[in-house]
């Protein structure tokens, strides 16, 4: 049965050559979105379907800002890393309880890590406090525990050939490894993305140590996957293909995706592929699509999303011009619909 489409809207526009990694949505649908190229961090008003609204800048880092991630209500953990030069990484708090837009916000340097660390990129949160990272160059997960004065232990939670990256990739040079996270606690799996390797996994958490169990399985394969957004609910998640322009439908469960040929990197001996329901054919709105986050007003998770895109700063689309980097509402139909076979 073909897959239904999403509905894509732009609510916010940068200019070109802006390159919007990640983001967090608030408790009323603000948005908190990070800014890789010029390392800013910022804050967008709520915007509903057919609205626009205008950035407003919440803070310039010395570090390009990767994911960002809400570990209590309005408090953010921000991470900062030169992934790509002197892979100097860090986690900044930003405490935004009580904080009305034009105000100033003051982020709190948690931790400066250890000297293996390569390149943050994606994050989760895990258990109370504990938060999950990937680290894209090193081909790795690191693990951070809170500290009683309000600091934070790094220790490395889980490395897997699946997770490395190609510092050989040709025009697209140091392609990333391991991408995205997200932990689901009801099924007790953390899924993510391998973006050079092409490949959707997950890995069994142990509920009470948090520890990693057993060997990660592959879900599915076949695109440059970045990040995504999972609905639990459904049994689904929503994945970027950053280069490709496209967003994916992923089943969750192992075999349930369309069979393809062997993706041929020695990881698994079958493919499994979702479907495109964002960008084929392609989409001018829908270059260089990166992350992803429910909204969270009544009635949103698992139908409403919003994603970040770079407008083709990293990989220009076919006719080689790079577009402004937007902020999309996409609006998705009941996966049901889309059920393989």
């Amino acid at each position: 049965m073909p897959v239904a489409k999403a509905k894509l809207s732009a609510i916010a526009s940068f200019p070109p050559h802006y390159f919007l990694e990640n983001l967090a949505v608030r408790s009323d649908d603000s948005l908190i979105v990070s800014d890789l190229t010029r390392n800013g961090l910022w804050y967008l008003p709520p915007a509903g379907a057919g609205e626009t609204v205008q950035p407003v800048r919440l803070a310039l880092f010395e570090q390009p800002t990767l994911c960002v991630i809400e570990t209590d209500p309005d408090v953010f953990i921000v991470a900062t890393s030169n992934a790509y030069t002197t892979h100097e990484s860090y986690l900044y708090r930003l405490d935004l309880r009580g904080w009305t837009p034009g105000s100033s916000v003051r982020p709190e340097l948690v931790l400066e890590f250890p000297s293996i660390v390569q390149g943050l990129n994606g994050g989760c949160v895990i258990g109370p406090g504990v938060i999950l990272l990937a680290d894209c160059f090193a081909g790795l997960i690191w693990r951070v525990d809170p500290r009683p004065d309000g600091g934070a232990i790094p220790s490395v939670w889980l490395k897997h050939y699946s997770m490395g990256h190609d510092p050989n990739g040709g025009k697209l040079a140091d392609q990333p490894g391991i991408n995205g996270l997200k932990y689901i606690a009801r099924s007790g799996h953390l899924y993510y993305t391998s973006t050079w390797h092409k490949l959707f996994m997950r890995v069994r958490v142990d509920p009470i140590t948090l520890a990693a169990l057993g060997e990660p399985e592959m879900v599915a394969s076949g695109y440059w996957y970045d990040d995504f957004c999972i609905d639990e609910a459904a049994g689904v998640a929503y994945v970027t293909t950053h280069r490709e322009n496209t967003i994916e439908m992923i089943w969750l469960e192992p075999g349930r995706n369309v069979s393809t040929e062997p993706p041929g990197d020695g990881v698994t001996s079958t493919g499994q592929r979702g479907m495109t329901v964002a960008g084929d054919p392609f989409d001018d709105v829908l270059v260089g699509p990166s992350s992803g986050a429910w909204g969270r007003l009544p009635g949103e998770h698992g139908r409403v999303a919003f994603f970040t895109t770079d407008g083709g700063t990293k990989v220009a689309p076919a006719d080689g011009i790079v577009r402004p980097a937007k902020v999309l509402r996409v609006e998705f139909a009941d996966p049901a619909v889309a059920a393989p076979g």
